[in-house]
């Protein structure tokens, strides 16, 4: 039985909140808690300037705020137009080890066949956490994918946060705990050439931050790059880490998105963690992400 779940019925009960009908875009919501599929959007003539592209671009940014994470299908772009569309959120940033595509440090290498030995975002994370600031949200654009496998799972952690008791939530306020790149990204990107650099980035962000739009808390630690909290026993934070990655990993937060060729999902950072599965051996899955800037975890 879930540890959300009981005789009364689910811990978490979500309640979406039905804002005003869209004008430009169709919004399909994956999940009452997480995930869009956007249509009546082509983001290669968004980027380019088209009729109506300013009110469309205001609404893709609803989409994102009310769902953390939205997918478009059937999309055409270049890697200038996949950049562009980036810079539409905010200044892009760049991955401190990934390879990245052409001559822009701005579009990250998302690539794995039967030769890879390894695949991007195998486990549950947020993207970069070990940043000093952190990515506001990453924009990947698939354009080949397996014939079966290969889905990307979200998880909310607003909704993750608040299932939480009061009690633990006022046992993590004010805690901080350290993210650490190091131990991920050394030699991790050896089979592309990649030679490594002299460090990687680390810092201490609060474990649980508050989004600086939407004001609301989530729970801000993953198992990828957040190594212990800080001023506890290293004992209490090891069982209280393992605690909170079973429960923000709990499906209940979830969505799936099964890709098609050319489809691009967006998802924030700062609300989210996700998770490619890389069960489709030996078919390739390649595309590129471009990432943007966020601001310091508070």
């Amino acid at each position: 039985m879930s540890s959300l779940a009981g005789k009364q019925g689910p811990r978490y009960r979500h309640t979406a909140e039905d804002g005003a009908p869209y004008e430009t875009i169709a919004v399909e919501k994956l999940t009452p808690i997480i995930g869009a599929e956007i249509s009546g959007v082509d983001l290669g003539k968004l980027v380019e300037g088209e009729a109506r592209s300013n009110r469309q671009m205001d609404e893709i940014h609803r989409a994102l705020a009310e769902n953390l994470v939205i997918f478009f299908r059937d999309q055409h772009i270049t890697p200038q137009q996949h950049l562009a569309f980036g810079r539409k959120f905010g200044e892009l940033h760049f991955h401190p080890a990934a390879p990245h595509e052409d001559e822009d440090p701005a579009l990250m290498k998302i690539y794995a066949d039967k030769n890879s030995p390894r695949a991007n975002g195998e486990g549950w994370h947020s993207d970069v956490s070990c940043d000093l600031e952190p990515p506001m949200g990453s924009i990947l654009y698939i354009k080949q994918c397996p014939p079966r496998g290969g889905d990307t799972l979200f998880a909310n952690m607003y909704a993750a946060y608040e299932a939480l008791s009061d009690r633990m939530k006022a046992y993590l306020d004010g805690l901080t705990a350290l993210h650490d790149g190091e131990p991920i990204y050394r030699g991790l990107y050896a089979n592309y050439g990649v030679a490594d650099r002299p460090s990687y980035p680390h810092a201490e962000h609060p474990v649980v931050r508050t989004h600086p739009v939407t004001a609301k808390k989530a729970l801000y630690v993953n198992r990828g790059f957040t190594r212990h909290i800080n001023g506890i026993p290293r004992d209490e934070s090891d069982a209280m880490l393992a605690y909170l990655y079973q429960h923000a990993e709990n499906p209940l937060f979830q969505c799936r998105f099964r890709w098609t060729e050319n489809a691009i999902a967006f998802w924030d950072n700062r609300c989210t963690q996700h998770r490619a599965m890389w069960d489709y051996w030996p078919h390739t899955r390649s595309g590129t992400r471009v990432t943007v800037k966020g601001e310091r975890p508070v």
